[in-house]
């Protein structure tokens, strides 16, 4: 089903599944944050193959070429004091493995922008928060 959404923000499940993701999906403004960059910056080095390297090597590229990061600032550090209670009262602690979800989800928040992900159950509690788009 194609996506009413004009704008949004792209997590990094869904930069690196395009390959696999119905882009009529996604909105037609996309946007990453600066998180996703992190993200994908680390992958290279955690690659065990050379191929595997130089094909998150060149995600890293296309996806820097491609968007204008929006940036964790302090804006979308004030988010995140929004986002924490709510994962905790939901029985999630706001750190650990899915901190980075935490943090691009508090981008969305600061800049008011549905979130498209493909784990949308690791950022569940949060709906409502914010709009989550699950994309496939």
């Amino acid at each position: 089903m194609p996506t009413t959404n004009s704008r949004g923000l792209l997590d990094t499940s869904v930069v690196i599944g395009f390959d696999f993701i119905d882009m009529a999906m996604l909105p037609s403004e996309s946007a990453v944050s600066s998180i996703t960059i992190a993200e994908l910056s680390s992958g290279p080095s955690a690659a065990t193959t050379q191929v595997e390297q130089s094909a998150r090597q060149d995600r890293l590229q296309r996806v820097e070429a491609g968007f204008d990061a929006l940036p964790f600032d302090s804006h979308a550090a004030r988010a995140f004091g929004r986002i924490a209670p709510v994962l905790r009262s939901s029985g999630r602690k706001p750190r650990g493995a899915n901190l980075a979800d935490y943090l691009i989800a508090a981008t969305a928040l600061a800049h008011d922008l549905p979130l498209y992900t493909l784990d949308y159950d690791d950022i569940a509690p949060l709906n409502g928060l914010i709009e989550i788009v699950a994309v496939g």
